[in-house]
């Protein structure tokens, strides 16, 4: 297998975990190229969000890929389903929430690995995380290792043995204190970053839906101020 340099496909939703993941791909001495999707998401500055910490780490480029999965909907991130607010701890664990995009991150990889394909990139970086996390299937261990055997099936330069590739999940294992302080270990200004699910029209985190709180504990947690603007 050759693996061409240390090109890296990463996966950029412009949110902690994903722009934490670019900076220790960049640090590591990949070279980066950042891959975002316009989906029908209920909002866009998450991708104005990919974009800045896209920039503000050196990708190579960034793509960002349009793809309506709200025409499936299925979601209250793709549809006007609500967005659950204020749940604790022992809510967001009794089951798969609303916020679930049927079947997204495989979606999501699938393209990324057309993309590495065609820019000879040999490695897949991904924010999912199994520990601080709201309970989606897609974002278990389990999940990324079934789907590294896959990509390295699915292809021409795989099946041709020109490529192999890998899929980093360097977060799968941490709590979001821990993502936060290697973040600021390397320099990560997360203030640039967005993950509320529904903010205000300005942009504003709503500091209720899961991600606000899971983000909001894990600054808590880390012991480091919290940058984020909240309605």
């Amino acid at each position: 297998m050759n693996n061409i340099s240390k090109n890296a496909v990463i996966l950029s939703s412009g949110g902690l975990d994903s722009t934490t993941v670019m900076a220790i791909a960049k640090d590591q001495g990949y070279t980066l190229f950042s891959l975002s999707f316009d989906y029908g998401q209920r909002h866009r500055f998450e991708l104005e969000a990919a974009r800045k910490a896209s920039r503000r780490l050196g990708a190579v480029k960034h793509l960002i890929f349009p793809l309506d999965l709200s025409i499936i909907g299925g979601s209250a991130l793709t549809s006007d389903m609500a967005v659950p607010k204020g749940r604790d701890s022992r809510m967001m664990a009794r089951g798969i929430p609303v916020t679930y995009v049927p079947a997204r991150n495989t979606i999501f990889l699938s393209i990324a690995l057309a993309w590495a394909e065609v820019i000879r990139a040999g490695h897949i970086f991904i924010g999912v995380n199994a520990v601080d996390y709201s309970g989606y299937p897609d974002c278990r261990p389990e999940f990324i290792a079934a789907f590294e055997s896959m990509v390295n099936l699915a292809t021409k330069a795989t099946v041709e043995g020109t490529l192999s590739i890998k899929i980093h999940a360097p977060l799968i294992h941490m709590t979001k204190a821990q993502i936060i302080r290697t973040g600021i270990a390397l320099g990560v200004d997360y203030s640039l970053t967005h993950s509320c699910y529904d903010p205000s029209p300005e942009g504003n985190a709503c500091g209720q839906c899961d991600s606000c709180l899971l983000r909001q504990k894990g600054f808590i947690d880390a012991g480091v101020t919290d940058p984020t603007i909240y309605a």
